[in-house]
């Protein structure tokens, strides 16, 4: 039995299917985020670490809330306010990817 554990063969798969899967718990971001502190999706704590979002292939540093599981980004569409003050969004579907820019390069990143 041993034999069969210490084979290259086994071994080789196993570590580039673990290298693969991002870990879980702190080192990656919520499924939803929102930079307005209105928004029920606001956290502070984590915005404060520095969130990384690649929509579509392209990093993008515009984004004011983003969804994962849903796959969609709202950015503010131009400069145009609301009657209130607050910026009107654009909401955008597609793949969303986040992770956290204080873990430096190849920080686990979490997608759908």
């Amino acid at each position: 039995m041993t034999d069969a554990i210490e084979t290259p063969e086994n071994t080789g798969p196993e570590t580039a299917d673990t290298a693969a899967v991002p870990s879980t718990g702190a080192d990656v971001p919520p499924d939803r985020l929102a930079i307005n502190p209105r928004s029920a999706f606001f956290d502070a704590e984590k915005l404060g670490r520095g969130v990384g979002i690649r929509f579509k292939g392209t990093v993008r540093n515009n984004v004011e809330e983003y969804c994962i599981s849903e796959g969609w980004v709202r950015v503010q569409a131009g400069k145009t306010m609301d009657r209130k003050g607050n910026p009107l969004t654009l909401k955008l579907s597609g793949p969303v990817e986040a992770w956290y820019e204080d873990l430096g390069e190849n920080p686990p990143v979490a997608k759908a």
